[in-house]
């Protein structure tokens, strides 16, 4: 099953496609899109849409997983993380691709066996699950990849679909 994780971002957006298959993975793609506080909403938000379209004609993933709790004491930045939310959820309902978002603590337990987990550990996990001898440059990629296995871990009946 190939599938697309995303760690949510405006200014820094990391993605992580894999393909698993029962016990084992494999890494088929990372990247973080980047966008600047100066352009125009507009162009940020096409800049995500356009690299999330670009992994799913490459890929096809049959699902994606993504951060699924935004709580930021700043309400502006909750509304432009809004934003690339949004993007990817248009690209992915145009593709017919099912959303889940998982929680921090969800994906900590699901690589290293605790919701306490630092990110040093679900970053290792990561380079284990995946026979990565180096990790991604960016700690969003690596979060992405993270989402991804978490989905990967889950039973059918467990799957929290973003709604």
């Amino acid at each position: 099953m190939v599938i697309l994780g995303i760690d949510p971002g405006i200014t820094h957006m990391g993605l992580g496609v894999i393909d698993w298959n029962k016990n084992s993975g494999q890494f088929l793609a990372g990247e973080m899109v980047q966008t600047e506080a100066k352009q125009p909403a507009t162009a940020r938000v096409a800049l995500i849409y356009q690299a999330i379209s670009r992994l799913i004609e490459t890929y096809h993933p049959s699902a994606a997983s993504i951060e699924g709790q935004y709580f930021y004491r700043q309400n502006e930045l909750a509304f432009k993380v809004g934003w690339a939310v949004g993007a990817v959820a248009v690209a992915l309902a145009q593709a017919g691709i099912e959303l889940y978002a998982y929680g921090p603590m969800q994906v900590k337990k699901a690589l290293v066996g605790t919701g306490r987990a630092d990110k040093e550990q679900v970053a290792f996990m990561v380079g284990k699950f995946l026979g990565l001898r180096d990790l991604p440059t960016s700690d969003h990629t690596t979060d992405a990849l993270a989402l991804a296995l978490t989905h990967a871990f889950q039973p059918s009946f467990a799957h929290s679909r973003l709604v």
